[in-house]
């Protein structure tokens, strides 16, 4: 993935910038993608099945509800600048909220996504693998 990043960069012409200066939301929006496809890998990984199946575990996974429970397990874990990026997401004001989570659980979950996208764009793939499998139990893979 490390190489891909970079190809992107070259290719498009793409600066490095303070990772500071992106509000929560932005790197919520990234984020929301990065985790969505580290799912989506672990599962089309395990094993070749009809895509509906797929898509019934991934969501599972990628709802706002299991986000926040994730957040549960990770928070003693964290950082302290991960946990700053995690609370400036969860605090972060979105003008939208999930149609199945609670507002705490949107928080929550908001607050991961900004992690996921903070990690990834630090080009910190090691982390966010280690954080999806501490957050994740092996049953529910």
């Amino acid at each position: 993935m490390e190489t891909g990043l970079n190809e992107l960069k070259e290719l498009f012409g793409l600066k490095d910038r303070d990772l500071r200066t992106y509000s929560p939301l932005t790197l919520a929006y990234i984020g929301d993608g990065v985790y969505e496809l580290v799912i989506r890998t672990i599962l089309v990984k395990k094993g070749n099945c009809p895509v509906n199946q797929l898509h019934k575990k991934a969501s599972s996974l990628v709802k706002a509800g299991a986000q926040s429970r994730m957040m549960e397990v990770l928070e003693p874990v964290l950082t302290e600048e991960e946990l700053a990026v995690y609370k400036r997401g969860r605090n972060a004001h979105s003008p939208t909220m999930a149609k199945h989570a609670t507002m705490a659980d949107y928080r929550r979950a908001t607050g991961f996504e900004a992690l996921m996208g903070y990690l990834y764009l630090k080009e910190d793939y090691s982390r966010i693998v280690e954080l999806v499998r501490k957050g994740i139990p092996e049953e529910n893979l």
